[in-house]
């Protein structure tokens, strides 16, 4: 793969000199627009004057990854990517995302979001440009924007942030950085129709919820799909009090919070978040070994609701809400009866010595978790509460706990 970079490098000697031709003023004008759902549910709502925009075409050097549906591209359009040598900069960026993105494409299934953009074939290219901003001006190491394909969408990559936050020739350190931004190519790339039970009201009679002998034997990949059909009747990922509306989100690992580009950014990126975590609880063998109660619930029509929410007057990491009995609901074609649930993951509180979960969060406040740790979280809430709450007359404390 080396020698391949570097031939290709040699055939593209100008590129360097190409850059340096361009002109300063010239500004890229994209969107910047998180998808509420990230799979089949998508919804650009709430940003009507961002939802049209495209990103211009862009002409440069074309770079080829073996394995790759898209092609590496370096803008020609602007000048200078900032101090030092121009093609320096230039080859080091190209080298360190192809480097990177041929690591990923190496371990595609540990990049589940990238691997679904493959499948889908909704990149269509990588554009290095010495600065990427929107059309506010404002400055991003990333940005992801629509193109004239339906469903396919361009990833911008900043060359001057690759350096300044010191990926340059570091193609291991760039990998969970680059693997994240993918969230949002599956997500602004997704354009089909959106689930008319969704929009109307929860489709709970023809919801395809499983029986728990049905789950038992079910693989990893048929509990994913099962779990992504129910997102499309009845099952939620985003908090109904609107608490995070216009918040600070946590970066994953950091407890350093940061201001949201639009209102309901930070909504979006945990709601994609949460699933990606539901999604690692019904693939990955340890939950069904040592969660099985929790998958269980997740797909038997038992919780309806798995969220961030931002509750500043209780201290809990996670809780379970459930509706009481005289509340409770005829589910699926069975006609399931069920007291629907909801788990909470409160964004800004830190994991108390006494939770079951304390020492898979590393001290972190819940919102600063990853996938993976967030998915040990809530698949430790349900399985040790799910049963409690909803058999064990801890409903009423539920009702006059919960937030206004």
């Amino acid at each position: 793969m080396a020698m391949r970079v570097k031939d290709h490098y040699q055939r593209n000697r100008d590129f360097g000199r190409l850059w340096r031709r361009g002109t300063m003023s010239s500004l890229i004008m994209i969107v910047w627009l998180a998808s509420l759902v990230p799979m089949s549910n998508a919804s650009h709502q709430g940003d009507k004057h961002h939802g049209v925009e495209e990103s211009p075409d862009v002409t440069g050097p074309i770079y080829s990854i073996p394995g790759a549906s898209f092609q590496v591209v370096l803008s020609r359009k602007t000048g200078s990517a900032g101090s030092g040598s121009d093609g320096t900069l230039a080859d080091a960026a190209v080298q360190t995302v192809i480097d990177a993105f041929t690591i990923m494409l190496e371990h595609r299934t540990d990049y589940p979001r990238f691997d679904e953009s493959l499948k889908k074939d909704a990149l269509q290219q990588v554009i290095i440009e010495p600065t990427v901003v929107n059309q506010d001006g404002k400055e991003f190491s990333f940005l992801v924007a629509r193109t004239k394909d339906q469903g396919r969408v361009k990833l911008l990559i900043s060359a001057s942030s690759l350096k300044d936050k010191g990926y340059l020739r570091h193609p291991d350190q760039l990998v969970p950085v680059l693997a994240r931004e993918f969230q949002w190519v599956v997500s602004k790339a997704d354009t089909a129709p959106k689930s008319k039970a969704v929009l109307s009201g929860r489709d709970v009679k023809h919801a395809p919820i499983r029986m728990n002998h049905e789950i038992q034997n079910m693989t990893g990949d048929q509990r994913a799909d099962a779990i992504q059909r129910l997102f499309e009747t009845y099952l939620t990922t985003v908090d109904d009090q609107k608490s995070l509306e216009g918040q600070p989100f946590y970066e994953v690992g950091t407890t350093k919070l940061t201001q949201p580009a639009q209102s309901d950014s930070t909504t979006k990126l945990y709601d994609i978040r949460v699933r990606e975590a539901l999604q690692k609880i019904m693939k990955e063998p340890y939950f069904f070994e040592h969660t099985p109660k929790a998958v269980r619930s997740l797909l038997n029509g038992n919780i309806w609701n798995v969220s961030f929410v931002k509750i500043d007057q209780r201290d809990w990491a996670t809780r379970t809400r459930v509706l009481p009995e005289d509340k409770s609901v005829l589910v699926g074609e069975l006609d399931h009866r069920i007291q629907p649930a909801k788990i909470l993951v409160n964004t800004y509180r830190t994991a108390a010595p006494d939770d079951p979960f304390y020492m898979d969060t590393n001290g972190l406040p819940m919102g600063a978790l990853s996938a993976d740790q967030l998915a040990r979280v809530i698949a430790s809430e349900i399985e040790q509460n799910i049963t409690e709450k909803s058999m064990r007359g801890h409903v009423v404390q539920d009702q006059m706990t919960a937030p206004r």
